[in-house]
């Protein structure tokens, strides 16, 4: 349901030159010319490694479309793009924020894990006034930031997963009444709190939560952390984690003798297509569970899908919250041309007047007539790969789809999608 508004190997840290005219949103036209500089934060090393390359993929496929509407419209400016790695951790976040923000730049596409957005948040951009698009931080505690707008997200928060997956696995287990899941959280800003709305919800449903385990992260083993989320004998699992702390997780479940992969939910962080290479079928096969998606059908995301396959490298694969990070950087883009600026504050002012209602519609694929509809002072609503998005006075999305996957067969497939339920 549509809201109004209420307010990859990749070309490595590349910079690529490209020319574009901006212009004010109802102001009739724009005639500024400035230099727009986009960070590309992402995770190419770490707990969400598995993710980096084709987020960075996306960002540089986003690029060349800004390329291409700006030789259309015939325009004259220049926008650069690059990239840093985030590591999956706070301080080389920031780190990296602020590297690029000394570089110039005013828009940043990042960071991923949500213990790694909101440091970079309150350290960086908004002290320095850069608009800040998150494509994959998910956790609820976003929200209530104070950021002057500065600080959005293009994937939905966890207050609406916690429902989403409370539903699917009702769904999928044939009701939740009576029925009791054990749940394990990684012991951070997304595994806690989703961990939390999940069991709000679930309760809520008739079910009960057996055992809820929270864990660090960074432990060298969890055999004991298996045991208590694999006693008492539950009708299902809830795992909230990462790639790279579930290669450890994982096997101590197995190693319980007490798990079944078949009876275990996950969420999107676990949304990794390469997990069973990683980490096996005695792990994976059957694993159910929610992720943000991009829709099945229509032609932004169908359109997207057919770039991102057929485009070098071709050996980075789709991933989840690809085209979200795509979807961040066409936003840097047609901010900027709404603003007439560069300045990432002026952005700001803008971003969330060209994601929703009013305004014509377009997508990406109609780059150049969205960014000729602005220079001539026109309001947009911007239809992302990831869905309408129709941001709210807090930046987070409020339409949009979740995806119900399930691995088989070693391969990470869709089973359905569903609308953004109501917070």
């Amino acid at each position: 349901m549509r809201r109004a508004k209420l307010g990859p190997p990749a070309i490595a840290a590349s910079v690529l030159l490209v020319t574009m005219g901006l212009a004010a949103c109802g102001g009739g036209g724009g005639s500024a010319k400035f230099d727009l500089k986009i960070g590309d934060i992402v995770p190419l090393t770490g707990d969400l490694a598995p993710y980096g390359p084709p987020g960075r993929k996306a960002a540089d496929l986003a690029i060349d479309q800004i390329h291409k509407a700006i030789t259309a419209d015939k325009l004259d400016e220049t926008v650069t793009i690059k990239h840093e790695d985030e590591e999956t951790l706070p301080a080389p976040a920031v780190s990296a924020a602020r590297k690029l923000v000394d570089g110039g730049t005013s828009c940043i596409a990042g960071a991923w894990a949500s213990a790694d957005t909101i440091p970079v948040a309150r350290s960086v951009t908004i002290r320095d006034k850069v608009l800040q698009l998150s494509p994959a931080s998910t956790s609820s505690l976003i929200t209530p930031i104070k950021d002057d707008n500065l600080l959005n997200r293009t994937a939905p928060g966890d207050n609406l997963q916690g429902i989403a997956l409370a539903a699917a696995m009702e769904k999928e287990l044939g009701g939740a009444a009576g029925k009791t899941v054990n749940i394990g959280a990684r012991n951070d800003a997304y595994g806690t709190g989703l961990a939390g709305y999940f069991e709000a919800s679930w309760k809520k449903r008739g079910g009960k939560v057996g055992q809820k385990v929270i864990y660090d992260p960074a432990q060298p083993s969890y055999d004991s952390e298996a045991a208590k989320i694999t006693s008492g004998n539950p009708d299902a699992f809830v795992i909230v984690d990462f790639p790279k702390t579930f290669k450890k997780v994982g096997p101590a479940l197995v190693r319980t003798g007490k798990w079944d992969p078949k009876k275990t939910f996950i969420t999107d962080g676990l949304a990794d297509s390469t997990l069973p290479a990683t980490v096996g079928a005695a792990v994976t096969e059957g694993l159910r569970g929610t992720a943000p998606g991009t829709p099945t059908k229509g032609s932004a995301s169908v359109a997207f899908d057919r770039l991102f396959t057929s485009s070098p490298p071709r050996s980075v694969k789709r991933q989840t919250f690809d085209g979200q990070n795509f979807d961040a950087v066409i936003l840097c883009y047609l901010a900027a041309v709404a603003a007439d600026s560069a300045k990432g504050e002026d952005m700001a002012k803008k971003l969330r007047d060209v994601t929703g209602p009013p305004g014509t519609q377009y997508t990406w694929v109609q780059l150049p007539a969205a960014a000729k509809a602005l220079k001539d002072g026109k309001d947009i609503d911007y239809e992302g790969v990831a869905g309408p998005l129709d941001l709210d006075q807090h930046g987070d999305p409020t339409a949009g789809v979740y995806t119900v996957l399930q691995f088989k067969a070693g391969k990470l497939v869709p089973i359905r999608q569903v609308p953004l339920p109501e917070a």
